[in-house]
């Protein structure tokens, strides 16, 4: 019903302040000027740093690309933390998952037999191996809670570490990935993919590199948002989510649910190391998922359960991301310092986040 005033007539819709959109956009701006003025205090001028950071992220069709295949990676991993999260369950394992995710991908894509199939499956079968290897690594979390009690931070989380340091294995055995070693000087890392096993580019342009990456991502942003709102399998993440117990007696199986809910977030994981390595750096090496299983971990924490709220996160990191490589090179902004900005900027977000929380529980 219309509200009334005192004469009886319709009173005039009042404003309510939204602050779910003003609130993050306020906050990255707080954060933004400090980091400038930690700019200013080092001796860099301000002027050339943001400068640098426009053309790392925008200067060019070059830069927009390379921003949004970062945020394509940042956004698979904050997906499979959003579904998993639905079931109650925390996957901080990203990183871990990247990892064997490129590493099986590199494994299939430089199997000899594979460049010549036809139809893409060249690959599509490196690709599906990424997603294989990451759904294995997260089952084994889901795994060691059933059976066991682990809580999965803590296992998700020591599987990052054995993934990471099993990529380094790799990277530096010549009986595993490494490529063969002609000299001293040969770097720890395995061959360049061959060109058929390469993600074909939207373009086709290497100017413009963005790759296929991109439409599947959107592909299951939507199917994510459709299954855990409109779908049985949504219903069932959230029952146990909410009541384990309760789920099981309603003849929801807890052990089946936490297994699809970890190893689907860990499959995601490795489909981001696979587009990674097929669609940006072609050859594996140390170090390669360069931390964004955790800046996705953080996209995904600041989307509060929202696939929407994952790919605008994922997206601001992606082009931070460029913009603070650019800053590095060509202003000399340190490393340290631009890591230093990008964590002010989440550490404000969050806060906006638990505010717009409490304004929306008024």
């Amino acid at each position: 019903m219309t509200a009334l005033d005192q004469t009886g007539k319709a009173a005039a819709p009042r404003f309510r302040l939204r602050p779910a959109l003003l609130v993050p956009i306020a906050a990255v701006g707080f954060a933004a000027l400090i980091g400038l003025g930690l700019i200013a205090l080092i001796g860099v001028p301000v002027g050339d740093a943001i400068a640098a950071f426009i053309d790392g992220t925008v200067g060019s069709a070059y830069s927009i690309a390379a921003s949004i295949n970062r945020s394509i990676a940042f956004a698979l991993v904050g997906f499979g933390f959003v579904l998993a999260n639905r079931a109650n369950l925390t996957n901080v394992g990203g990183e871990g998952q990247i990892a064997v995710g490129g590493i099986a991908a590199t494994a299939v894509a430089l199997d000899g037999h594979v460049s010549g199939l036809p139809l893409g499956l060249a690959f599509i079968l490196p690709m599906l191996a990424g997603v294989v290897a990451g759904a294995l690594w997260g089952a084994i979390a889901a795994i060691m809670k059933i059976k066991a009690g682990t809580n999965e931070v803590i296992s998700t989380l020591l599987l990052s570490f054995i993934g990471v340091w099993l990529l380094y294995w790799c990277v530096q055995s010549p009986a595993l990935l490494r490529k063969p070693m002609t000299s001293s000087a040969t770097l720890p890392e395995s061959l360049e993919i061959p060109e058929e096993t390469k993600l074909p580019l939207l373009t086709g342009d290497y100017s413009f590199p963005l790759h296929i990456g991109l439409p599947i991502a959107i592909v299951i942003a939507v199917v994510i948002a459709v299954v855990l709102s409109k779908t049985i399998l949504g219903l069932r993440l959230r029952a146990v989510g909410l009541n384990p117990v309760a789920a099981n007696r309603a003849g929801i199986s807890y052990a089946r649910t936490v297994i699809f809910a970890l190893a689907a977030a860990g499959g995601l994981g490795g489909l981001a190391g696979a587009l990674m390595l097929l669609g940006e750096q072609y050859t594996l090496k140390d170090g390669f998922s360069s931390g964004y299983g955790f800046d996705g971990l953080v996209a995904g924490l600041l989307a509060r359960g929202s696939v929407t709220g994952v790919i605008a996160a994922a997206l601001l990191f992606g082009f931070m991301r460029s913009g603070g490589i650019n800053m590095e090179m060509v202003a000399e902004v340190p490393t340290a310092l631009v890591v230093v900005i990008q964590g002010l900027i989440v550490i404000t977000l969050a806060g906006a986040a638990l505010f717009i929380e409490r304004w929306e529980r008024k």
